[in-house]
């Protein structure tokens, strides 16, 4: 039995600490949040589990094995280098640090203490994005040229991050999931709408050695709410909308075929593949679930996750440079060539 603790039970912590109890094997032990209120509900729906407004008490548990973090960014760091340091497994909510020089502290205290360290990057385990991983992975889709993401909502206006911080994290991870490499440049512009507050509508793009092209909008101010991206390539294309109760990937038999030479491009004819659509059947398994019971089995196994530090850390890197370009009015930011080397997700 995996004994865990969780640390803040605002707006995800609730959806973890019902996950974990769902998994077999594993168990929540204590909760810590700063709000009384809070804690009052783990108590009346759990009541064999430990409240506390101090989350030291957690890390000086011997019986807790593993600590999950459900708090707002810039405490991220802080609490998983101290769980860490006590001897416990981690996995943080997303974005996983405030910087990648937090990110890579923390890698490096993981891997010296032999931890496992997980970023919760739940749109990895969705049963939508491992079939869309499955199918780039077996070539079904030829050459990938472009990925193309709308992440868009009526708030919630977030206090220490903008958008690209709170919205943008989902789409780059599914990104650094699927895609067969990593982004070389990255562009954004963004704007604010509220005074003293962060940017709240945002446009990112992001550059590859390849020939492809990936692209981001997300935007706190739209009157409906949009999740939709399609993935082009080759031979086949992707619309994965996860506003779809059913179907939520559909797959296009259509693309373009050219005839002609580079040394003739003027005179070559462009001809236009229209086949069929299908929609694969896709696991339907709750994604924080899936996502708990991996982070258990690596734990047990000493196995790197798929949403390991080091995918944390791509998409901080990612996110920093994207904020850095925005600043600067859409500059191109040149990415790391260290982020190419970031291992891939399985």
């Amino acid at each position: 039995m995996i004994k865990i603790g969780v640390i803040g039970y605002g707006y995800w912590g609730p959806n973890l600490v019902r996950n974990i109890f769902e998994v077999a094997d594993t168990q929540v032990v204590a909760v810590s949040d700063m709000r009384e209120d809070r804690l009052q509900q783990v108590s009346s729906r759990y009541p064999s589990v430990e409240i506390t407004t101090d989350h030291r008490r957690l890390l000086d548990n011997p019986e807790i094995d593993a600590i999950a973090i459900a708090t707002p960014v810039s405490t991220h760091y802080d609490l998983a280098m101290q769980s860490l340091q006590s001897g416990k497994h981690v996995m943080v909510e997303k974005p996983m640090t405030s910087s990648s020089e937090q990110a890579l502290c923390l890698i490096d205290e993981a891997a010296r203490r032999k931890l496992t360290l997980m970023v919760d990057h739940t749109f990895v385990y969705t049963g939508a994005v491992r079939k869309i991983k499955q199918m780039v992975t077996a070539g079904r889709l030829g050459d990938i040229y472009y990925y193309d993401s709308t992440r868009i909502n009526l708030g919630l206006f977030q206090r220490d991050v903008d958008v690209i911080w709170d919205l943008a994290v989902h789409d780059l991870a599914i990104m650094n999931f699927i895609l067969p490499s990593s982004p070389c440049a990255v562009a954004a512009t963004g704007i604010n709408h509220i005074s003293g507050g962060n940017e709240n509508l945002a446009y990112i793009t992001m550059f590859f050695e390849e020939n492809m092209i990936a692209h981001l909008n997300v935007n706190w101010l739209s009157p409906v709410k949009v999740r939709r991206t399609l993935i082009g390539g080759s031979k086949q294309m992707i619309v994965y909308d996860d506003m779809e109760p059913s179907e939520k990937v559909k797959v296009y038999d259509k693309g373009i075929t050219v005839n002609g030479t580079s040394d003739s491009l003027y005179r070559a004819l462009v001809g236009y593949r229209s086949g069929d659509m299908f929609a694969p059947q896709l696991d339907v398994s709750e994604a924080l679930k899936v996502e708990i019971q991996h982070f258990a089995d690596c734990i047990r196994t000493g196995a790197e996750p798929i949403t390991g530090g080091s995918a944390g850390l791509q998409v901080v890197r990612i996110l920093e440079s994207a904020s850095l370009s925005m600043k600067q009015r859409g500059k191109l930011v040149q990415l790391a060539p260290d982020v190419l080397t970031v291992g891939r997700g399985a």
